[in-house]
């Protein structure tokens, strides 16, 4: 089993903590999976270190064609747990996801929770749900987490890939969200009279398509 590394400071992304993700799989049986995607500088010592066990245990593995091996990974996104962050292209706008550009990436995930640590060091009780699921819901993508990893080799008919452990979180700080965030309507809504509903705001006259005019 290879060593846990520890990612310090870290911004969190596409989070699937407080409730994991469901997919299919090709027998039909849902597959759960706890992931989430980690972005760091590509100078970030945790980032190096990551790739040097990896590369480890390529070599471990595979002596014979190691290099060739560690080729066709690097080549090929879906065989790999991380990245450059600027190949995180979003489909609608075609340019890397917010906070991907210049940044690298890990993407990390199991099919059991991760552990949750609290700020003070200590790991949550595992059967307390409300704990985990109050310090989870702090966890949104944009903030800022530390993080604990262990990278793992796959070598199945599906190919050979390096993929990642997410062993545990702790919330580390705010950062700015991602996304657009929530939506103020506050100025929609006018002062409520006591036994009275609010007056509906006056519409804003728009012209008519085509197809509905007479």
């Amino acid at each position: 089993m290879s060593e846990v590394i520890f990612l310090s400071n870290v911004r969190l992304s596409f989070p699937n903590i407080v409730q994991p993700q469901r997919r299919p799989t090709e027998s039909g049986e849902e597959r759960v999976s706890y992931n989430c995607e980690l972005l760091m500088p590509a100078d970030h010592p945790g980032l190096k270190q990551f790739m040097t066990v990896a590369g480890g245990m390529v070599a471990a593995k595979w002596p014979e064609h190691a290099s060739s091996i560690m080729q066709m990974i690097q080549n090929d996104r879906k065989f790999r747990c991380y990245g450059n962050g600027d190949e995180k292209l979003n489909k609608k706008t075609f340019k890397p996801y917010e906070g991907y550009a210049g940044n690298c990436y890990i993407t990390a995930g199991r099919d059991t929770q991760p552990q949750i640590i609290q700020a003070d060091g200590t790991a949550i009780d595992p059967t307390n749900s409300m704990a985990y699921q109050q310090l989870t819901r702090k966890m949104y993508g944009g903030c800022y987490v530390n993080a604990a990893v262990r990278p793992w080799l796959q070598d199945n008919k599906h190919g050979r890939a390096i993929r990642c452990d997410l062993i545990a979180l702790q919330f580390a700080k705010d950062g700015e969200a991602f996304g657009e965030g929530a939506t103020d309507a506050s100025n929609l809504f006018g002062a409520v009279a006591s036994g009275a509903a609010p007056a509906a705001p006056a519409a804003t006259a728009m012209p008519l398509p085509p197809f509905m005019q007479g």
